[in-house]
């Protein structure tokens, strides 16, 4: 049996997310620093300064559009041994700004995002054991829009997979972070 979903906004969030992934904080100040440390220890000893550059103005930008969109937090981990993927694996969990009691129904939302989306892409309506959730998935990405309780409206947790796509062990592991997503009650 799940737990009954709080009917007041929650003051937080916790997901699990596996030991490898390497976190950053987008809420703070030294997020660069943190993106930078990442790429370096990826791609120590890399013959090669254009990949870790490539890489990292990818992650910097990726971050930044993200930042523009409410993003908090940005996961991320490098599918093929010693750095050699030219991107890792991400996770980045956006909230972003909506006025409280203007979000769309989980329905009316799915509409919109599936007008918005290419015929490659499926959107659907599920249920997480966080709320019901708006997932749209793609060759290399999985989306998940999860309504929050007491009409704060979406967490997004935004998934990419580029050398794996979204079928497959990586993608399952997507999946069961997104479906420990938890909310941690308001006061």
């Amino acid at each position: 049996m799940t737990a009954p979903i709080p009917e007041v906004p929650p003051s937080d969030y916790r997901i699990l997310v596996p030991r490898d992934w390497f976190r950053v904080d987008l809420t703070q100040q030294r997020w660069r620093g943190q993106l930078k440390t990442y790429v370096d220890k990826e791609f120590a000893g890399s013959t090669s300064a254009v990949v870790p550059r490539s890489v990292w103005v990818t992650l910097r930008n990726t971050a930044e559009n993200g930042l523009a969109r409410g993003a908090l937090e940005f996961f991320l981990r490098t599918e093929s041994p010693q750095g050699t993927a030219p991107a890792p694996a991400t996770l980045l969990i956006s909230w972003p700004p909506m006025p409280r009691g203007l979000a769309p129904t989980v329905e009316e939302f799915a509409e919109a995002l599936g007008d918005r989306s290419s015929p490659e892409c499926d959107v659907e309506v599920i249920d997480l054991p966080a709320g019901r959730t708006v997932c749209i998935r793609a060759a290399v990405t999985i989306d998940y829009h999860v309504r929050m309780p007491g009409d704060a409206g979406y967490l997004h947790l935004a998934f990419s997979m580029p050398l794996s796509g979204s079928e497959g062990p990586m993608a399952s592991l997507c999946e069961a972070m997104a479906h420990s997503l938890r909310w941690v009650p308001g006061r």
